[in-house]
């Protein structure tokens, strides 16, 4: 049976109120859901088991500040990430500096729902051409997988010419260009790239051009095979679901083992066989 809500009786000493848990609850749904009116917010309140007048859910979306419906606000750009997160891969440029004070740059995609990520190339001197044929060798890597991809982001780099994103056009994707000077649009990829930095690139001297790609493939190995990611309930991108393990007793810590990795630079940690 529905359990009726009602506003206009008074509330009894030492009895829990009602009416500020389900405002709450509205406020919620409108501001999770910008196209819901407040007769769908009626509904799936009648869905839960909360009956209540369509007029009572407008007149508390009102004195909330939230508008109609209609003239609402769209999802915000970090509700739109999280919707469409599996479906997502972001780009962005590297700089690196050479022992001999050589720039050269990398151009890196990281999948938004996986973590993965994949290292289109490197050069040390840019362009239009060579990007877009960087995107057609990372197409042709990811032919499996770019079904499942929806849109690229990118920022307004020059580099990023009209044939870079035909090239993900044709494979029916959408391509999102951020805004000047908001690098939260591409936060995920601008957070690699820092990772990059802090776990590698600040900790080692890169010789030439030959030596900062053989250095990145390495360091992909661990980091889409083994390393946590926090988003992903510390599982690396690789891996779909964490594997179960019996409670490991650390008393003895000889039964845990280090693999140095890239040189040295990264650790990893394994149970002794």
């Amino acid at each position: 049976m529905a359990r009726k809500w009602t506003f206009t009786d008074r509330r009894r000493p030492g009895r829990p109120g009602t009416r500020r848990p389900v405002k709450a609850l509205i406020v919620r749904m409108a501001r999770e859901n910008p196209t819901w009116g407040h007769r769908r917010i009626r509904g799936e309140l009648a869905r839960l088991g909360y009956t209540i007048a369509a007029s009572t859910v407008w007149e508390i979306l009102h004195a909330a500040g939230i508008d109609p419906a209609p003239r609402r606000a769209g999802p915000t750009w970090r509700q739109f990430l999280a919707a469409h997160a599996h479906a997502m891969i972001a780009c962005d440029f590297l700089v690196a500096e050479t022992v001999l004070l050589k720039r050269l740059h990398v151009l890196i995609f990281i999948e938004h729902g996986t973590r993965r990520l994949h290292l289109a190339g490197v050069t040390a001197h840019p362009t239009g051409a060579w990007t877009a044929q960087q995107a057609r060798n990372l197409a042709m890597d990811l032919v499996d997988r770019l079904t499942e991809l929806r849109f690229l982001i990118h920022d307004r780099d020059p580099l990023f010419t009209s044939a870079f994103k035909a090239v993900f056009e044709a494979e029916g994707m959408g391509v999102v260009t951020t805004l000047p000077r908001t690098p939260r649009m591409n936060a995920i990829c601008e957070r690699v790239i820092g990772t990059l930095r802090r776990e590698l690139l600040d900790r080692i001297l890169i010789l030439n051009e030959r030596h900062l790609v053989f250095v990145l493939r390495e360091y992909l190995i661990p980091y889409n095979g083994h390393r946590p990611h926090q988003s992903r309930q510390q599982r690396p991108p690789d891996i779909a679901t964490q594997p179960s393990h019996d409670v490991a007793d650390l008393s003895d810590q000889r039964t845990i083992r280090r693999k140095p990795v890239v040189a040295g630079m990264i650790s990893e940690y394994h149970h002794a066989a």
